[in-house]
């Protein structure tokens, strides 16, 4: 099958590659983004590879399935940009990689976590500077502390083994709970007194219409004064204004963001000798306890190489017999709700 893949970077121009050698699709990389109007660039193609930020909206779908697109292959877990609605409508099929490497995020987080606590990222730049001096540097010790995990899939499950590993108790809420993580050490409790419990709250659920802004100016009264809030899940799901307030307040104590919920025009691209449009962002970079990173919490080579083999795998499928692995019509609603 010919397949356009949008917003096609050079590591996606490896991996695809390596793994279509299984599999012997026409591959068209694409670098710009799939908006309306690049999506006449899928012409003569019968399936469209898009990534997280590409634009999946009613008015693109409709000029796809004009050009004769009939699925829509997502090489992320993540499908919030995609009008669900309207693909069934025009018929078109989507897939996506629900599982492609939890450990990849999951220690990501792990990595955020401990880079805020002991400042890191701070230390690292004072010593290139010849600053060996300790003020400000003080961190505390994750054994014995309280780590609050909103959602518990396979990245919750896997982040709460790791925390687990460090002495931390382990709370966790989500609609659906997870023998995995009770396994693992988490105890479920209501999403209000893990706020209010929790040193560090980290962020492992999907952004959907239930979850936009679950972590709002209500929700960070509720934190403990000082906590960590984490974010390595989809930005849309904390209020970044709020989150601002928070930090000004010392309500919040230490972010960390590997996503940012007006990250379309942002990540993924080197805009290092451009002045960044985005006001608040570029506020969020000036506090000294902020730590963010481009959406690279899924970038490991284990990880890109089960994107494009699962990837392909749902086109060969598709080009077959139309046996594809959909997005449930229900997914909307298996998201945490708030308590």
């Amino acid at each position: 099958m010919r397949v356009a893949v949008f917003s096609t970077k050079p590591y996606d121009r490896r991996f695809l590659t390596e793994a279509n050698r299984e599999t012997g699709h026409d591959l068209v990389f694409l670098e710009p983004r799939l908006s309306p109007q690049t999506a006449s660039l899928a012409g003569g193609c019968g399936a469209v590879c898009a990534f997280v930020n590409d634009d999946l909206g009613a008015p693109v779908l409709e000029r796809l399935a004009t050009n004769g697109i009939a699925l829509i292959a997502l090489r992320s877990a993540g499908f919030n940009h995609v009008d669900l609605p309207a693909a069934r409508e025009l018929g078109l099929s989507v897939t996506r990689v629900p599982g492609y490497s939890p450990y990849a995020v999951a220690e990501h987080c792990a990595g955020l976590v401990l880079s805020l606590n002991r400042r890191i990222h701070r230390a690292y730049n004072r010593v290139r500077e010849h600053n060996f001096a300790l003020n400000g540097l003080l961190g505390f010790d994750l054994h014995g502390r309280t780590v609050g995990v909103i959602g518990t899939g396979r990245i919750g499950v896997r982040f709460t083994r790791i925390m687990t590993g460090f002495g931390c108790r382990v709370l966790a809420t989500d609609p659906y709970p997870s023998d995995d993580a009770v396994a693992a050490g988490a105890s479920y409790v209501p999403l209000e007194t893990l706020l209010a419990e929790s040193d560090i709250v980290t962020l492992h659920c999907p952004l959907t219409p239930q979850t936009q802004h679950l972590i709002d100016e209500r929700r960070i009264a509720q934190m403990r004064d000082g906590a960590m809030l984490i974010n390595t899940s989809r930005g849309g799901l904390v209020d970044t204004a709020a989150v601002i307030r928070g930090l000004k307040s010392g309500k919040i104590g230490h972010l960390g963001l590997d996503v940012y919920e007006e990250e379309a025009d942002i990540f993924f691209e080197d805009l290092s000798d451009q002045m960044l449009g985005d006001d608040v962002f570029s506020r969020l970079v000036t506090f000294p306890n902020v730590l963010i990173t481009g959406h690279q919490a899924f970038f490991t080579e284990e990880a890109l190489r089960n994107i494009a083999t699962s990837t392909l795998a749902s086109v060969t499928a598709y080009e077959r017999d139309g046996s594809v692995a959909r997005v449930p019509p229900d997914a909307l609603v298996q998201a945490p709700t708030p308590a």
